[in-house]
């Protein structure tokens, strides 16, 4: 069923989904808490799903379900945020040097995603998760790291503020064209800086809120721009019913997730996310190949 201004059974039929989209914001505030990332990995699919069954117009799903999923990574980043930041996870510095960089990659990637297809998208989405997942289950497998903050301070191993601007232009690039909030990117550059697994993520929490703002404020004004009839109640590129769920929801279990960081050892964050990569990766393949013919 599509959504029409005209049908006054529409916004009737919106809030049937309420608890859909209330269950997943709590979902995905509770690993975005946990891991420090935005959601996206959990979100995006789901609202591809969920889209395509509310009739949404084909060739707009992913663009839709990525820019209403940016939107909801400013909350659950706030959110997930303040906690890391009570706990002195979040690394200042780091954040100053990378969020001129990812405010200008991400800004760009949003343009980049407006002039691709549906498909398109979802081919890049499915690849970059199996690549990443798979990259970090190699590196649990062959070279595990150390449970220890081996530099929680700058060393002569990190790169200069040209180098942070450069990683955070390509984080925001990526982030934005599959609507992550960047830590599934940061925390893996991070830890290769030699910063602990928990400072890692609570720095990713930081950085993915701007990356969220510009990513939104991208998609929104694409949406606006475009010619493609889209569904009653979105701004832009943003479906607003589902927002505002999801981000109540998210804010809610978001601090819930960002506590248990603290509790749990490096080494068990690590398979907890790279099981959760492949999960997603492996349900964005399905529906890859039945996206003619969605369920």
């Amino acid at each position: 069923m599509e959504v029409h201004p005209e049908n006054p059974a529409s916004l009737i039929y919106i809030m049937e989904w309420w608890l859909i989209y209330l269950l997943l914001g709590a979902i995905v505030g509770f690993f975005a808490g946990l891991l420090g990332i935005g959601g996206g990995l959990i979100i995006v699919p789901a609202l591809t799903f969920f889209f395509t069954v509310q009739g949404f117009p084909p060739d707009r799903i992913l663009h839709l379900a990525l820019g209403t999923t940016m939107a909801a990574i400013i909350f659950t980043a706030a959110a997930s945020l303040y906690t890391h930041n009570k706990h002195g996870a979040v690394n200042w510095k780091i954040f100053k040097y990378m969020v001129p960089g990812i405010l200008v990659g991400t800004l760009s990637g949003t343009v980049l995603a407006g002039m691709l297809s549906s498909m398109v998208l979802h081919v890049i989405f499915t690849v970059f998760i199996f690549y990443v997942a798979t990259d970090m289950l190699l590196k649990l497998i062959f070279k595990p790291e150390p449970d220890t903050d081996l530099n929680p301070h700058f060393h002569r191993d990190f790169p200069g503020k040209s180098g942070f601007f450069a990683a955070g232009g390509v984080i925001g690039v990526v982030s934005s064209l599959v609507a992550i909030g960047g830590g599934i990117l940061t925390v893996p550059f991070l830890i290769l800086r030699r910063i602990k697994m928990q400072h890692a993520i609570g720095t990713a929490a930081a950085i993915g809120f701007p990356i969220a703002v510009a990513g939104t404020v991208g998609y929104i004004l694409n949406g606006l721009m475009q010619s493609y009839a889209l569904p009653e109640y979105s701004l832009g590129y943003v479906y607003l019913p589902a927002l505002g769920w999801l981000a109540l929801a998210s804010m809610l279990t978001a601090p819930l997730g960002a506590r248990t960081t603290h509790s749990v050892r490096t080494v068990t964050l690590r398979k907890i996310f790279v099981v959760l990569l492949y999960c997603l990766a492996i349900k964005m393949l399905l529906g890859l190949f039945g996206m003619i013919q969605p369920v």
